[in-house]
């Protein structure tokens, strides 16, 4: 672990700046002028003075060429400045900070309901003895999976907001307005942690030890619960930086729908004006999430499971 950690950090580094100069090259080939936009949202973009606009460009570092606005960029970003927000004109990471919080609570509720609608999904799935049942469980989270996000929480929307009034359509205020998001979020999340889980299952099944555990009267449920389920389960860290990426991702969509204020809304209208440094900063902050997650469990996998570390050994 000790002598892989720097090549991991390497690796890591490595992501983060295939992902800021790949979305630096998107948003650069973009048909349109940022400042143009801007000035357009102002209201009369034809009266502006031409000094205004060269000292906006000149503010927002897009007075350069191609290759001069990278450089400056990556710079800049190796001293931890993501700049300024052209819509705004307050620095990124505070629009980060202020959109972040709201979106972390929107996951954590998400993973709150995924990760035992999962589980629970893949148990009964392994448990169930009726074959058209059992067939029926093993094929929902491919169903699920394949749902649009903004199909499920518009359905979502309709049934318990405009006819059953059960819910709050909309807004980000108190535990009610989460849980049609949070619901929209989890579902592609559980039926990937079900899948995953449940043939790691019948994988596990399979093995000798079970087989003997079995021989000798050992419980259906008990050998799933107490010897199966453990060895099932560490598969699911692979799946962790894949669940995160999902959720960010999600994140965008959900937002939108439900008109909640986190990243994925800051993302979605920064996109929309063409904001390259509040859209790099979103893009870098998946991308670090997404390898310090990796990183973690590429670290927790030799705890959880002895045979990596006897495999490593000469």
């Amino acid at each position: 672990m000790t002598t892989s950690l720097p090549w991991r950090l390497a690796q890591a580094l490595l992501v983060l700046w295939a992902a800021f100069s790949l979305s630096f090259a998107i948003l650069y080939a973009l048909p349109g002028d940022p400042v143009a936009i801007l000035l357009a949202q102002s209201g009369e973009p034809g009266m502006a003075d031409p000094a205004q606009v060269a000292e906006l460009r000149a503010r927002y570092h897009l007075d350069g060429s191609l290759w001069q606005q990278y450089g400056g960029a990556l710079w800049r970003l190796a001293q931890l400045d993501l700049g300024l927000s052209l819509q705004t004109g307050k620095p990124v990471a505070q629009a980060l900070a202020a959109a972040l919080p709201a979106t972390l609570a929107l996951a954590f509720a998400a993973l709150l309901i995924a990760v035992p609608l999962g589980v629970g999904v893949a148990l009964a799935a392994h448990q169930v003895r009726r074959r058209p049942l059992q067939a029926a469980l093993h094929n929902a989270p491919a169903l699920v999976v394949s749902l649009p996000t903004f199909w499920v929480g518009l359905l979502l929307l309709q049934l318990f907001s405009f006819h059953l009034h059960w819910l709050p359509a909309m807004g980000d205020h108190g535990i009610a307005s989460l849980v049609l998001p949070a619901v929209t979020l989890a579902l592609p999340c559980a039926a990937m942690i079900a899948q995953v889980l449940g043939r790691s299952i019948a994988s596990v099944s399979q093995q000798p030890f079970v087989q003997a555990l079995r021989s000798k009267g050992v419980g259906r449920w008990r050998l799933l619960t107490r010897h199966i389920l453990h060895n099932a389960a560490i598969p699911l860290l692979s799946l962790t930086g894949t669940l995160l990426g999902n959720l960010l991702a999600g994140a965008v969509v959900t937002e939108t729908v439900f008109s909640r204020d986190g990243v994925g809304r800051l993302a979605q209208a920064a996109v929309a004006s063409q904001d390259i440094a509040v859209v790099q900063g979103v893009v870098l902050l998946a991308a670090a999430l997404y390898v310090l997650t990796n990183l973690f469990t590429d670290l927790l996998y030799p705890l959880l499971d002895p045979r990596i570390r006897q495999g490593s050994r000469p």
